[in-house]
């Protein structure tokens, strides 16, 4: 997930397939595999003289793959720890595409961190572009091992790459950079566009919660700003969020506990309890305290400590997704959820200005994210390729950082449901994530794509 906390992608995950466990969707197991392989990566791929290695994790799923000839479904996992590949809707494209599933761990995340200590200097080769090239290494690499396993020299399998998130925008740059390697990409909810200040974010949960839950936010963002300036230390208890010494990241704590419901198609969650108890006339700050501590808190795992800045500080974190994604941030994408000048959800506190503090306090003077330079290299929305499906959920606030208009070659998806929200397209029907397979062959999620064009590229992975 491209949230403020990376923590939230592998939570959030778990927390989906959980749910679809307890439903009895799915097919049984929450992953098609767990199990851990390895593969010496190159630290620093642009210099010619620093040969530096580091173990990267991967995982692959065989099980559907028509060998040898098959093609491989590449996996991207993003900005948190990758503990297998989960089975979601990629298990029905593999089976009946008779692919194979590879899954690298991207660099720093997980296991895979060069470092013991991430400390900013030892970030410094943490970059998107690092990352493109660790993809191009293993997808080498396992081509190799293949012909190796099958005893055969110079034979490529038909390779696609898939991501959601910010793992979809590597999916699409992966397809732009190295075109040679991938006979396409599936960019779901990919934010291939750098965004500084990211108003579109506040504005879309806006849209998304509708007018009427819309405006019992706004008074409730109101109501907490009076009250810290009056009592702060009482209405973070409230929350009990009294760890937060900074009211930016307090006020960032509470935006994201409502934005993430809208952003993985949760929206009753948030609103049906605070539309409920402004027409019940109970206190609307109590009510969404009582949400927060419920839904984020207790039943999400994400405890308000991780929205600290001395907790982003630490250089031996026990979960360090937090820490790396924010680097990412401050040194190459930004995105940062500010607040619109007018009809915000958020805070107005909650600005520039706060984030650009949050970098420097984090990690030091000189981190700073150049999106010029990233939509100039990899082209933002104008991005120059080709074969490179783009979804988008029509609730995700994400999606204005994804590329929305179809062009040559990139059709552009936009599934619209009041529950479709951050790679909806992989978890299946929207209505019902994780049942991938529906047995009763009356029912489908219908009219929930409504694409840019009818144009699909026809390229055949047989």
């Amino acid at each position: 997930m491209m949230g403020s906390r990376a923590r939230l992608v592998s939570l959030l995950l778990a927390f989906l397939l959980a749910r679809a466990a307890e439903a009895g969707g799915g097919s049984g197991s929450r992953y098609l595999t767990k199990d851990e392989r390895w593969m010496n990566q190159r630290l620093d791929h642009f210099s010619p003289t620093d040969h530096r290695r580091f173990k990267q994790r991967y995982f692959e799923f065989l099980d559907y793959h028509r060998a040898p000839g098959g093609p491989i479904f590449l996996r991207i996992c993003g900005e948190s720890a990758c503990g297998g590949i989960p089975n979601d809707y990629l298990a029905v494209l593999a089976k009946k595409f008779g692919a194979a599933v590879v899954t690298p761990e991207h660099r720093y995340y997980g296991k895979s961190s060069p470092f013991k200590r991430l400390t900013t200097e030892n970030l410094r080769f943490l970059s998107s572009k690092q990352a493109l090239f660790d993809l191009a290494v293993f997808r080498q690499y396992y081509q190799e091992s293949l012909n190796a396993r099958y005893n055969r020299t110079g034979f490529d399998n038909p390779w696609f790459v898939i991501g959601v998130s910010y793992s979809g925008a590597l999916s699409a740059w992966f397809r732009l950079k190295f075109p040679h390697l991938t006979c396409g990409s599936l960019a779901s909810s990919g934010v291939v566009r750098a965004v500084y200040n990211y108003t579109a974010f506040d504005k879309q949960v806006g849209e998304s919660a509708g007018p009427e839950c819309k405006a019992v936010l706004q008074e409730i963002t109101k109501l907490v700003d009076e009250q810290l300036r009056t009592d702060s230390r009482s209405v973070k208890a409230l929350f009990s969020a009294q760890a937060l010494k900074n009211d930016g990241d307090f006020l960032f704590f509470l935006a994201d506990a409502a934005a993430t419901t809208f952003q993985y198609g949760d929206p009753d969650s948030v609103c049906s309890p605070l539309i409920n108890a402004k027409k019940s006339r109970k206190n609307l700050v109590e009510a969404y305290a009582q949400f927060v501590k419920d839904y984020y808190i207790k039943e999400m795992e994400i405890p308000p400590s991780s929205y600290d800045q001395e907790y982003l500080k630490d250089t031996t974190p026990n979960d360090s997704s937090s820490r790396l994604w924010w680097f990412q941030v401050c040194s190459e994408v930004a995105f940062f959820q500010i607040a619109p000048k007018t009809d915000s959800v958020r805070s107005a506190r909650i600005d520039t200005r706060y984030h650009l503090d949050l970098c420097r306090n984090v990690f030091g003077e000189g981190v700073y994210p150049d999106v010029f330079m990233t939509n100039l290299y990899y082209g933002g929305t104008r991005i120059a390729a080709s074969k490179i499906v783009l979804t988008n959920g029509s609730q995700d606030p994400w999606r204005h950082a994804s590329k929305q208009k179809s062009s040559k070659g990139m059709p552009s998806y936009l599934m619209k449901c009041s529950n479709c929200g951050h790679g909806t397209d992989l978890r299946g029907c929207p209505q019902s994530p994780f049942r991938i397979e529906d047995e009763n062959p009356h029912l489908s999620c219908t009219d929930q794509g409504t694409p840019q064009t009818a144009h699909l590229p026809q390229q055949s992975m047989q």
